[in-house]
């Protein structure tokens, strides 16, 4: 019998590659989308490759579509769905703030609580969390989503260690900069608000998204954590990434004020 892993945010990026992937090594594959016309569109397009997946509609803040997804007996829970909203700390609203820990944590853990409770019922299971490489280092003019994925870390290593006795493995993964889109709109977002208000910082400089990486690579990672007998903890990637959040973080212990 295959295993049963319900995914999050399928409807685009690594959730929909996650999908298309684990769909064809023969994994029964839950695949959640947002909105009803995300669902029609998924359908089809796995019809047409010729792909058996279960699309649901799934909205992580929707209380009816959480209680929905929680009836299901899963193996696996991929919590991928995510927002980045970007802009200066002292200038980013509180509204929109607050809308990124919503779904970024609030709802990923709501979601995480209960699977994890069955799963410890059970005795075994999986949660794999999208973090970033975000959540683990300084990321100026994308502070409430980088706020967000630490986070999500702090959670992870405490359900970790609190599950493990029980069988149930959470892992996370960190993705840097892909081409998936998600970067590109969420450094735009911040434009949707900026004018409405008098502003004492600078606008988030210019920056070029030339250097992102074919999500191919973050997508096949995913893909072997959930496939892995025993995946590691964390998975980082790119390995430019990887040795970039290594020694940041040994030079925040000579930072200076």
């Amino acid at each position: 019998m295959s295993k049963c892993v319900l995914i999050t945010g399928a409807a685009t990026g690594f959730g929909r590659g996650v999908a298309w992937e684990l769909s064809a090594r023969g994994y029964q594959v839950i695949a959640g989308c947002q909105i009803w016309p995300q669902v029609w569109e998924l359908r089809n397009a796995a019809r047409q490759d010729g792909l058996e997946m279960q699309v649901m509609k799934l909205d992580v803040l929707n209380e009816i579509d959480r209680r929905n997804a929680l009836a299901l007996e899963i193996d696996v829970l991929f919590n991928n769905a995510g927002i980045m909203e970007s802009g200066p700390i002292v200038e980013i609203p509180m509204t929109v703030f607050r809308s990124v820990f919503e779904t970024n944590v609030f709802a990923a853990l709501e979601l995480a609580q209960g699977f994890a409770r069955n799963m410890v019922k059970r005795g075994g299971g999986r949660i794999v969390w999208t973090s970033s490489v975000a959540g683990l280092v300084k990321v100026p003019f994308d502070g409430a989503y980088a706020a967000s994925k630490h986070a999500v870390e702090g959670i992870c290593s405490a359900m970790h260690e609190e599950l493990k006795p029980y069988g149930v493995e959470v892992v996370t993964i960190n993705p840097g900069a892909y081409r998936t889109g998600f970067n590109d709109t969420g450094m735009e977002s911040m434009d949707q608000w900026w004018h409405q208000g008098e502003r004492v910082v600078q606008h988030w400089p210019v920056r070029e998204l030339n250097r992102q990486h074919d999500p191919a690579e973050m997508i096949q990672a995913i893909v072997e954590v959930i496939a892995a007998q025993k995946p590691a903890y964390r998975t980082v990637r790119p390995a430019s990434a990887m040795e970039m959040v290594k020694q940041e973080q040994l030079e925040i212990w000579t930072r200076e004020a």
